[in-house]
C-alpha cells in the first residue's frame, strides 16, 4: 500500500513535472515564431499583428531581451487582472461562467477542508481499529473513516460532518445559480442585436399537395401570427454542395501556390502529376490543370444549387422563421401551434454560428431510432470498458506486481520507482485509455441528430460525466477492492466480508490522489503548454503553408472544450465530495487543483480559446444538477459505509440528508431553472422598447433574411465573385488573400515576432481601446 512518503514523492514528481511545463510555457511564449500559438485570440480579433520582420536575424526567432525572462511567471498575475465584465465582453458569457465552476469548487472546499481537518482528523487518527483488524493498511488509511471501530460512538463526528458538508455546498450552489441566472439574464438583456433573439426552428412541417414547405410555412405563420412574423429560411439538404466547395478552396490554394512558385521563377512552369498525392499519373503543367479543375468544380457547384434551391428531395419539412419583435418569436418558440401536438414543433432556433448545418438534414421521425441506437451503444461502451479500468488498477497493485512477476521484485522495492507505479503510473494509464472517448462521444451524439453545437457538446458532456462515473470511479472503487482484499476474503468467513468492503472503499482515495496529481497538477500545465498546437503549427508551417491564408489556418485557436472539461471538473466535484468525511487527506489535493486550473483557464480564455459560439451559459443547469447527483452519492455512499461499519444508530441519522438534498434541487429547479430554458415576455418587450426607440427606422428584414442562409452558400457565392469567366481569381481576391509566401524556407524567416502587444501576456482591452483612439 502506497504510504503518505509514496503519495510525498509522486506529489513531487507531479510538481516537478507541472513545473517543468510551466517553464516551458513561460520561456516559450517570449519567442517570436511561436506568438501565434499563445496568443490567437488576439490575432483574431485584430488587436494584434504579425510584427515587421527587420532587425537582427536572431532576433527573428528568439526573443534577445533579458528583462522579459526574469518576469516570465508575470503571466500568472496578469491573467486573474481582467474584471469579469471585461472577461465578458472579451470571451462572452460562457467562458466567463465556465470559470465560475472552478471558483465555486474553490468555495465549496476551502471551508470543508478546515471543518474536516479539524474535527475528523484527529478522530480517525487517535485509533488503532486498522491495527487489530490485520487488514492491508498505510498511514493514510489511518486518517481516514476505516480507522474508526466497529459500532463507535466516534461515527456521530461524520454524521454531523455529513451534515454540515451538505448544507455548506447547498447554500453555495444556491447563491452561485442565482448569482449566473442574473448574470445570463443581464446579458441578454444588454447584448447586441443577434438573429437568434427573433428567430425560432419550426420542424415536423406537414406535407400539402398543393404548397411547397417553403409556402406552407409562409402561410402558417401569415395567418396564425400575422402581426409579428416577417420572413422564413426553409432547410435545405446541401451537404454534398459543402463538399464541392471544400474541394474547389483547396484547388483554389494550391493554384496560388503554384502562381506563388512561377512568379519567382517564370523561366520555367511548374509541373506535377495527376495521380495519387502527386506521386503517379499523367504529368501536366500544374497551374493550368488547376484553373480548368477550378471551372469544372465552379460549373458543378452552380449546377448543384440549383439542384438544392430546386429539388423537392433537397427540401426539408423544417424552417427558420424569423419575427419583427423579440416579444413574437418568445411566444411562438414557447407556446404550442397546431392541434396535433406532433407537428409545427417550434424552438428557439441557435444562433447562426451554433447551427450545426450537416444535422439539420435528418428527418424529425428518425431522431428517436437514432437515439436509442446510441443509448444503446453507450451501454456497451461503458461496460466493456471496465477491462482496461481494471488492468490499470492491477498495475497500481504493487503486492500484486511482485507475486505475478517475482524477478521483478528488486527492481520495484527500490523506493522512487515503487512510488513512480503507485503514484503516477496508474493515473497516466487511465488519462492514456480516455483520450479517444471524447471523439466517440462526440460521433455518437452527431449521429443523434442534435441540431446545434452547444447541444452537441452538453450531449457529449453528459455522458462523458457518466462515463466517469461508472469507469472511472466505481469500477475503481470495485475491482480495486477486489484485488487488494481478495487475500483476506479468503481468510474470514462470508459474515464479515462487508466489514471488509467497508474497509476497503475508503482506502482507494489513494487512487484518486494520484489520478488528481496526474490529471489535474501536471494535465493542467500541458493544456498550457499547448504543445500539440505548438507541434503542429510549425510542422504545417514548414510543410504546408502555400499562402498567408495558410498561414493564418495553421494557427488553431481551439475553444474550451466543454464536452470534456466540464465533465472531468465535475468527476473532481464528486471525488471531492464522497471523500470529504470518508478521507479528509484528499480535500487539499481536489483544492489545488480548483485553484491552479483557473489562473491557467482565465489565461487560456483571454489570449488563446475563440470560443465557436454563444449559449449565454445555458450549460449551468447541468453543471448544477451533476454537483447536487454527486452530493446524493457521496450521502448515500456513506450511509453504505456506516452500514458495514455496525453504526446502527448513526446510519438511519443521514436518511434525512438525501430528502432533503432532493428538495433543495427541487427548488432550484423551479425557482432558476426557467431562466435558462424560456426568454421572459417582460424582458423581451423591454429590449423591443429600447431598441425601437434608438433605432425607429430599423430595416430588420434585410438584417434576419439570409442570417440563416447556409454558410456553404455564403461560400459558394463568394468563390462565383471572385472567379472571372476564364476561371483566373481576380486581382482584388489575389491581393487580399493571397500573399506571396516565397519559399518554405522564407517563409519560416518571415515568422511573426512579437508586437507592441506582445510583450504583456494578456493585454487589457480598456488599454488596447485607448492606444488604438485617434
Amino acid at each position: 500500500m502506497a504510504t503518505l512518503g509514496d503519495i510525498g514523492l509522486a506529489a513531487a514528481i507531479n510538481l516537478i513535472t507541472a513545473l517543468i511545463f510551466l517553464i516551458a510555457f513561460a520561456i516559450l511564449r517570449l519567442q517570436p515564431f511561436n506568438d501565434r500559438v499563445y496568443f490567437p485570440k488576439w490575432y483574431l480579433k485584430g488587436l494584434r499583428s504579425s510584427p515587421a520582420t527587420s532587425g537582427a536575424f536572431v532576433g527573428k526567432f528568439v526573443n534577445l531581451d533579458y528583462r522579459s525572462y526574469l518576469r516570465f511567471l508575470n503571466w500568472m498575475p496578469d491573467a486573474l487582472k481582467m474584471p469579469e465584465p471585461e472577461l465578458i465582453d472579451h470571451a462572452g458569457l460562457d467562458s466567463a461562467v465556465y470559470l465560475r465552476i472552478y471558483l465555486l469548487g474553490l468555495k465549496i472546499f476551502i471551508p470543508i477542508l478546515f471543518a474536516t481537518w479539524a474535527i475528523l482528523v484527529p478522530v480517525n487518527w487517535t485509533n488503532d481499529w486498522l491495527e487489530q483488524s490485520k487488514a492491508t493498511y498505510s498511514d493514510i488509511d489511518k486518517l481516514s473513516i476505516s480507522n474508526i471501530p466497529q459500532s463507535s460512538h466516534r461515527f456521530y463526528a461524520h454524521v454531523v460532518m455529513a451534515y454540515a458538508v451538505t448544507f455548506w455546498t447547498c447554500f453555495a450552489l444556491k447563491k452561485e445559480y442565482e448569482t449566473v441566472t442574473k448574470m445570463r439574464l443581464h446579458f441578454l438583456q444588454s447584448e447586441k442585436r443577434r438573429p437568434d433573439q427573433f428567430t425560432v426552428l419550426v420542424k415536423n412541417v406537414p406535407p400539402d399537395a398543393d404548397e411547397s414547405v417553403s409556402e406552407a410555412v409562409e402561410h402558417f405563420f401569415l395567418v396564425n401570427h400575422p402581426d409579428h412574423y416577417l420572413t422564413h429560411q426553409v432547410v435545405l439538404n446541401a451537404n454534398k454542395l459543402s463538399e464541392l466547395v471544400e474541394e474547389k478552396k483547396s484547388k483554389q490554394n494550391w493554384l496560388v501556390y503554384y502562381q506563388n512558385k512561377y512568379e519567382r521563377k517564370q523561366s520555367k512552369r511548374p509541373m506535377m502529376k495527376t495521380g495519387f498525392l502527386g506521386l503517379c499519373g499523367e504529368k501536366v503543367d500544374a497551374i493550368d490543370h488547376h484553373i480548368a479543375e477550378i471551372k469544372r468544380l465552379s460549373d458543378d457547384i452552380a449546377e448543384e444549387k440549383e439542384n438544392v434551391k430546386n429539388s423537392p428531395k433537397a427540401i426539408m419539412p423544417a424552417a427558420f422563421v424569423s419575427f419583427k419583435t423579440r416579444w413574437g418569436a418568445a411566444v411562438c418558440a414557447q407556446t404550442q401551434q397546431a392541434r396535433n401536438p406532433t407537428l409545427w414543433l417550434t424552438e428557439w432556433a441557435p444562433e447562426p454560428r451554433d447551427v450545426y448545418w450537416q444535422n439539420l438534414a435528418i428527418p424529425y421521425v428518425s431522431l428517436t431510432v437514432r437515439r436509442l441506437l446510441m443509448a444503446v451503444a453507450f451501454f456497451f461502451l461503458t461496460f466493456f470498458f471496465i477491462i482496461p479500468v481494471a488492468f490499470v488498477q492491477s498495475l497500481a497493485n504493487i503486492e500484486g506486481l511482485e507475486k505475478n512477476a517475482s524477478f521483478l521484485k528488486p527492481i520495484i522495492e527500490i523506493k522512487p520507482i515503487k512510488a513512480f507505479i503507485q503514484g503516477f503510473l496508474p493515473g497516466i494509464a487511465l488519462k492514456i485509455f480516455l483520450i479517444l472517448l471524447p471523439t466517440i462521444l462526440m460521433i455518437m451524439s452527431k449521429f443523434e441528430g442534435f441540431l446545434s453545437i452547444s447541444n452537441l457538446e452538453r450531449r457529449s458532456a453528459s455522458r462523458y460525466y457518466l462515463f466517469n462515473f461508472f469507469n472511472v470511479f466505481l469500477a475503481s472503487v470495485v475491482t480495486g477492492t477486489v484485488l487488494e482484499q481478495l487475500h483476506t476474503f479468503l481468510k474470514k468467513s462470508v459474515n464479515d466480508i462487508p466489514s471488509t468492503i467497508g474497509v476497503a472503499i475508503p482506502m482507494k482515495a489513494t487512487f484518486f490522489i494520484t489520478y488528481i496529481m496526474v490529471d489535474g497538477w501536471s494535465g493542467t500545465a500541458g493544456e498550457i503548454l499547448r504543445l500539440k498546437p505548438l507541434i503542429i503549427y510549425h510542422l504545417k508551417n514548414f510543410f504546408l503553408v502555400k499562402t498567408e491564408k495558410d498561414r493564418e489556418e495553421a494557427m488553431d485557436a481551439g475553444s474550451i472544450g466543454f464536452n470534456t472539461g466540464e465533465p472531468q471538473i465535475q468527476l473532481y466535484f464528486l471525488i471531492g465530495l464522497i471523500y470529504a468525511v470518508v478521507t479528509p487527506l484528499l480535500t487539499p489535493f481536489i483544492l489545488v487543483f480548483f485553484a491552479f486550473a483557473y489562473v491557467v483557464y482565465r489565461h487560456q480564455i483571454i489570449n488563446v480559446y475563440n470560443q465557436e459560439y454563444e449559449s449565454s451559459a445555458a450549460f449551468w443547469p447541468d453543471v448544477h444538477g451533476r454537483i447536487v447527483g454527486a452530493l446524493i452519492i457521496s450521502q448515500l455512499l456513506l450511509m453504505g459505509l456506516l452500514g458495514t461499519k455496525g453504526s446502527a444508530s448513526a446510519t438511519p441519522l443521514l436518511l434525512a440528508l438525501p430528502i432533503l438534498t432532493l428538495g433543495f434541487h427541487k427548488y432550484c429547479k423551479g425557482r432558476f431553472e426557467p431562466a435558462f430554458i424560456r426568454y421572459p415576455l417582460q424582458e423581451a418587450m423591454m429590449k423591443d422598447t429600447l431598441e425601437r426607440a434608438r433605432e425607429p427606422n430599423l430595416n430588420l428584414k434585410g438584417y434576419l433574411e439570409n442570417a440563416y442562409l447556409p454558410p456553404i452558400f455564403k461560400e459558394a457565392e463568394s468563390d462565383s465573385d471572385d472567379d472571372d469567366d476564364d476561371g483566373e481569381i481576380s486581382d482584388k481576391k489575389w491581393a487580399k488573400d493571397n500573399v506571396l509566401v516565397a519559399t518554405k524556407r522564407q517563409s519560416r524567416k518571415s515568422t511573426p515576432v512579437p508586437s507592441k502587444i506582445s510583450n504583456g501576456s494578456s493585454p487589457n482591452l480598456l488599454e488596447i481601446q485607448e492606444k488604438d483612439k485617434p
